[in-house]
């Protein structure tokens, strides 16, 4: 039996009797025939890294994930166009008023156009306590080119006189119409939708505490309802967030006196507003 034979036997007899007497398979030969090579070089076995324990207090990797929140994307917020025209300076809305007031007079969206002297944008002073919106302009206006000017703008102004108030100081009037309709008539749909985007400019810059409408036309157009004047005055309204006062129009209570005590009425609730009451 060579040398080497020999080795291997008495191994193998190590082998048998460690896993007799310990149940278990001894692991030197083994570790033996990895240490050859090495032996043979010269060089220590190299023994692989034990992994470190984690400090006690460290985060687990989930942990650290789920504490990980993504912060959301913030987005410029567009600023609404009504929010845009409220951050004007008065002296920039006093300008675009009158830049307004360019437009009005050179406006041809619909026919009144053809048969006016004057177009009729409004009169007043910005931040008014009142604004006063009328149907159109008459005979006088139209030749004038001022809303409110002949017999019903004379009776306007003592209404106003009444509850403290003056179209030179803290208020301003306009009409739904900036063109005379013929003969005074209605104004009809296509022309009043053709100065809706004027009045809507003009309460944005003028920005009145209260707005008082006048006559059936200025009322439901405003408000968008179908009711005459007499169901629609009397009652709490609003356009965009400001209070609307409805009341009889100056001319037709210059020929009937029986509208004088409602009319009288309305100017109180509207002083009443203004109060705070």
């Amino acid at each position: 039996m060579s040398h080497s034979e020999s080795t291997d036997l008495r191994e193998l007899l190590d082998l048998f009797a460690d896993y007799v007497s310990s149940g278990y398979r001894n692991e030197r030969r083994v570790r033996r025939r990895a240490a050859a090579p090495h032996a043979a070089s010269g060089r220590r076995p190299e023994r692989p890294l034990a992994a470190r324990p984690a400090p006690a207090n460290a985060p687990t990797a989930a942990a650290a994930n789920a504490s990980v929140v993504p912060t959301p994307a913030t987005t410029p917020t567009a600023v609404p166009a009504s929010d845009r025209q409220r951050e004007r300076t008065r002296e920039e809305r006093r300008a675009a008023l009158s830049e307004l007031e360019a437009e009005v007079r050179a406006c041809a969206a619909c026919p009144l156009h053809t048969g006016r002297t004057h177009a009729v944008p409004g009169v007043g002073v910005l931040d008014p306590l009142v604004m006063v919106i009328g149907e159109g302009p008459g005979a006088e206006e139209d030749a004038r080119g001022e809303p409110f000017v002949g017999a019903a703008g004379r009776y306007l102004d003592k209404w106003l006189e009444a509850i403290g108030l003056s179209r030179a100081e803290n208020v301003y009037i306009t009409n739904i119409v900036k063109c005379r309709p013929p003969n005074n008539r209605d104004p009809l749909p296509n022309e009043s939708d053709a100065c809706a985007p004027f009045l809507a400019r003009q309460v944005d810059l003028v920005r009145p505490r209260t707005i008082l409408t006048v006559g059936r036309i200025a009322t439901s157009l405003l408000l968008h309802r179908d009711e005459g004047i007499g169901k629609l005055r009397g009652r709490p309204w609003e356009h965009q967030g400001i209070p609307v006062v409805p009341t009889y129009h100056p001319s037709g209570v210059l020929r009937n006196d029986a509208w004088r005590r409602p009319v009288w009425e309305d100017l109180k609730r509207l002083r009443a507003i203004l109060d705070g009451e």
